[in-house]
């Protein structure tokens, strides 16, 4: 969780719909009884505090590394630092910039990831947006289909976008690859409106207006 962002400023600590982006994640995550602890790597521990978010007993904050601060450094170096640092058994890592992220839809992200790796089929495990449309390269030409021989979309191989809302790995997978996505990887679909992840402002509108479509509904469904 960095303090500065680039595209909209102050964004994991700005409100979204009545509480700072950061916390629609986090309490996701702490309603989880299988996530024993939740891990925020930051440069930020001053102004979380301002929101009264400080170590406890399943929240640990781990101050960044000055040389793993920055919007250049990759993701994985700094997860390579929090594995070295905090062991642990299966290690699930999500951004605060995925408030719509449901805890329903993280419990069956763990329980496939555990009953693939079990079966020794996965050893990572990564989210995904499903797609089945025409492509085509900047120069006009198509990627996944023939112009001149169309046929439906919903007929159309299927593509898959990594889409940035969850990964889950093991010690062991991310040393095999240094990375978030071992040798052996499973995709998880997720659901359309939960799989915004807030880059700059027009994701930003996008997911205030889903949670406050989500909200009615649920207003609705309670009348």
């Amino acid at each position: 969780m960095k303090a500065h962002s680039e595209r909209v400023k102050g964004k994991n600590f700005r409100d979204l719909n009545g509480k700072p982006l950061f916390r629609w994640i986090l309490d996701g995550l702490l309603s989880i009884s299988a996530i024993s602890q939740v891990v925020i790597n930051t440069d930020a521990r001053s102004i979380l505090a301002t929101y009264e978010l400080t170590d406890s007993e399943r929240i640990q904050i781990r101050d960044r590394q000055l040389e793993l601060c920055g919007d250049l450094v990759s993701m994985n170096l700094i997860l390579a630092d929090d594995i070295a640092n905090v062991p642990a058994d299966i290690y699930l890592m999500t951004h605060t910039t995925n408030p719509l992220l449901s805890s329903e839809t993280i419990e069956k992200a763990l329980q496939e990831f555990l009953a693939a790796k079990a079966k020794g089929t996965a050893d990572s495990l990564f989210t995904v947006n499903k797609f089945q449309t025409r492509f085509y390269r900047q120069d006009g030409t198509a990627v996944n289909h023939d112009p001149n021989n169309l046929i439906r979309t919903q007929d159309l191989e299927p593509w898959f976008e990594e889409n940035s809302n969850l990964y889950i790995f093991t010690a062991e997978s991310f040393a095999a690859t240094n990375a978030r996505i071992g040798k052996k990887p499973m995709m998880l679909e997720t659901p359309r409106l939960e799989s915004i992840d807030i880059d700059d402002r027009t994701d930003w509108e996008l997911a205030d207006a889903v949670i406050r479509y989500m909200s009615s509904v649920k207003k609705l469904e309670v009348a």
